[in-house]
């Protein structure tokens, strides 16, 4: 799977860092984390952007100059890592300007200057750190689309709230609702290296305020149905896409209604196919329940559509470009 080069980011935010609930340092603007936590530019993917790779490495930030590094055979997720392949993970810390990582399974690892030099198996592989971003980021809305946020307004979501150009996780639910369609939505998570689990970056959204593709800084992680990519309390995703936080990312969605008879006897559940920034994490999944956990919507289903419902979780989640293709 090829990615776009980096592009510059589009909006920045300006009272950074902000304090969460929870109390952890949390960045909304990359420019800022950059400046401000020297983790931030360790943190990320080392690798390879193509196929082809022997090693990929995700790093992990956790705080204070702590990490866990992923060491994925075969190259990075998307790239040639799969869940059947070996991932070792190794625990690190900031050692006079250099994270060493000791021995795991044979490997260990040291980052210095904006590289990783993986030792096992006899070898030492140093990988440089990259930035991939989604194939479909920015992608434009097709003729007939109903373009539901272009950084203009909030007009067509209900407790919709821009920030700098940005729609704010906010419980907003769109005005409007869908059938059949194909749906596209850019996302950012913020960084909070010292937060953990579901309070870090936490959002979802939520097909007819029912069915939530989880929103979460699950960077590195195993990819639960907990996590990015997953349905929440349905199905982890096939593979874990999520990108670093502070990176723009991309659900295009692929969403088919439950089917009624003439006396509205539901004939078939609500299907899905999801890709995480353009790979594929769900093919064409039957959503047999009536709806996920949290859902802000519940009780028996109708063939009268579904509204699109962006998550408050407590987190400075923000997204843009949101446009719905009906079919």
């Amino acid at each position: 799977m090829k990615f776009k080069h980096s592009i510059p980011f589009l909006f920045i935010l300006g009272s950074l860092p902000l304090i969460a609930a929870d109390k952890s340092p949390t960045w909304t603007d990359p420019a800022k984390a950059s400046k401000e936590d020297p983790d931030f530019n360790i943190q990320g993917e080392y690798g390879k952007n193509a196929t082809g790779a022997d090693l990929g490495v995700q790093v992990v930030a956790l705080g204070k100059g702590k990490f866990d590094a992923y060491v994925l055979e075969g190259g990075l997720p998307g790239l040639g890592w799969t869940r059947e392949k070996k991932r070792t993970r190794l625990s690190g810390s900031t050692e006079a300007g250099v994270v060493k990582f000791p021995e795991v399974n044979g490997y260990s690892a040291e980052i210095r200057e904006g590289k990783i030099t993986v030792s096992g198996s006899g070898k030492k592989s140093t990988l440089p750190r990259i930035q991939r971003h989604s194939p479909t980021l920015g992608a434009k809305p097709p003729a007939g689309a109903v373009v539901l946020f272009d950084g203009s307004s909030a007009d067509r979501w209900d407790k919709g709230k821009v920030v700098d150009g940005l729609l704010a996780a906010t419980n907003a639910m769109s005005k409007q609702s869908f059938k059949d369609c194909t749906i596209h939505i850019e996302f950012r998570t913020p960084y909070k290296p010292e937060a953990r689990g579901q309070k870090r970056g936490n959002s979802g959204v939520y097909y007819g305020g029912r069915w939530e593709t989880q929103i979460l800084d699950s960077f590195g992680l195993d990819g639960k149905m907990n996590e990015c990519g997953g349905i929440y309390s349905v199905a982890a995703s096939k593979l874990n896409m999520c990108l670093p936080p502070l990176t723009w990312q991309t659900y295009d969605v692929e969403l088919t209604a439950a089917r009624f008879d003439k006396d509205g006897k539901r004939t078939a559940w609500p299907r899905i196919t999801v890709k995480l920034n353009g790979v594929l994490v769900h093919d064409d999944l039957e959503l047999a329940k009536t709806h996920t956990a949290a859902a802000p919507v519940k009780g028996p289903l109708t063939g009268t559509g579904y509204p699109i419902f962006l998550q408050n979780h407590g987190n400075p989640v923000f997204y843009r470009n949101i446009w719905v293709k009906e079919k």
